[in-house]
């Protein structure tokens, strides 16, 4: 087999996703914020990291589901709920004046943008 790394790069279905571009942007934000999280609350940096994971993790499963299955719904329903869970997260933070509230509210904007695509997602 010959393999050119030059040749056209191929994607994969959940790579065409916008939810999945989003959760991967997201991805980053989280980790910034984790970074500097006090080591004190090092269990809400290990949460907001497997919530925003989860995100991308469960967004790609779907797409490989069978298109409109209930396995596929089951998956998007979940990375909403990981999603929702990263809200959860950043609320905590705001709270507690962990972050910029620059980032916090960048990753809420983005947060509501994925939640909201994965909506539609869970119910077509």
């Amino acid at each position: 087999m010959n393999i050119n790394p030059t040749s056209r790069h191929e994607t994969f279905a959940f790579e065409r996703l916008d939810a999945y571009r989003l959760a991967v942007e997201f991805l980053a934000v989280a980790q910034v914020l984790t970074r500097r999280l006090p080591r004190t609350k090092g269990q809400l940096g290990d949460q907001l990291a497997r919530a925003s994971e989860g995100i991308v993790l469960r967004i790609a499963e779907g797409a490989g589901a069978e298109f409109k299955s209930a396995d596929q719904k089951r998956y998007f329903r979940s990375a909403r709920g990981s999603a929702l869970e990263c809200a959860a997260v950043l609320d905590i933070c705001r709270v507690r004046r962990i972050g910029s509230t620059a980032q916090l509210e960048q990753g809420r904007s983005m947060l509501v943008r994925i939640v909201q695509m994965l909506t539609r997602l869970s119910r077509s």
